[in-house]
């Protein structure tokens, strides 16, 4: 019996990541066709949540058609034969998992705790009178000054949906958002989802939703701290030490 092994000559292969339970979950990642299922997992699992253990991984071809289901975690993923293009979706088996129940799509099933306006201000400390004291006491200056279009020059080559790096640190992602936000200061800004759990929080900032993303993974910056290009996701599997 023929194999179904093809191994193209770049020996790797870019992937659309969809993941069940999150349907805001969207990435592209680059594997190895030699890597092992259960290794694909692994690196799925520290994306999404899921563990390797609970994850079915399912192919799709880019016309929308199931091609199998990567059921061996013991075989290459060149075994399933996936081309550029193709979508890996993600099953969570585990009904109690993070996952499940659409907690990380809609915050609004999530109980906050409320205090009644009247109630906020009879605290002897809060961070409205904090705000207020520091204003009293140190005038604002520099940002609040900055006009409108602050940096609007530097958005035009931006676009929701670039690949990018950010500086420092060269931590890479997807541009989210562009434009003004006014809670933040004047002038305009860049949402942007990282790859890795390395920002500040899911699209929100002071109450406001500028977009969303998973926990932990949001960021919003100055745009000349942005640069859109051919910035593939980072393999951490690719790294060897030298």
């Amino acid at each position: 019996m023929a194999s179904r092994l093809q191994l193209p000559s770049d020996d790797a292969v870019d992937l659309v990541v969809t993941h069940a339970n999150i349907k805001s979950f969207s990435s592209h990642v680059r594997f190895s066709l030699e890597t092992p299922v259960e290794s694909a997992k692994e690196k799925l699992w520290r994306k999404c949540g899921t563990s390797v253990d609970s994850m079915r991984l399912e192919l799709y071809d880019d016309a929308g058609s199931k091609v199998c289901d990567l059921s061996d975690n013991l075989r290459p993923l060149g075994f399933y034969s996936p081309q550029n293009g193709y979508r890996l979706h993600i099953i969570d088996l585990d009904p109690s998992s993070v996952t499940s129940g659409g907690w990380l799509d809609d915050t609004s099933l999530v109980e906050k705790y409320k205090i009644s306006e009247e109630a906020y201000n009879k605290l002897d400390r809060n961070f409205r009178k904090f705000k207020e004291k520091m204003i009293s006491q140190n005038p604002p200056s520099g940002e609040s000054k900055l006009a409108d279009s602050y940096m609007e020059d530097l958005c035009a080559n931006i676009k929701v949906g670039d690949r990018c790096e950010v500086e420092p640190g060269g931590k890479r992602g997807v541009v989210k958002f562009v434009g003004r936000a006014e809670a933040l200061g004047p002038g305009f800004w860049v949402g942007i989802q990282y790859d890795e759990p390395l920002g500040k929080h899911d699209g929100m900032v002071k109450g406001i939703r500028y977009f969303q993303c998973l926990p932990q993974h949001g960021a919003i910056l100055r745009p000349d701290k942005v640069k859109v290009g051919d910035y593939p996701e980072r393999d951490p599997f690719d790294e060897e030490e030298i």
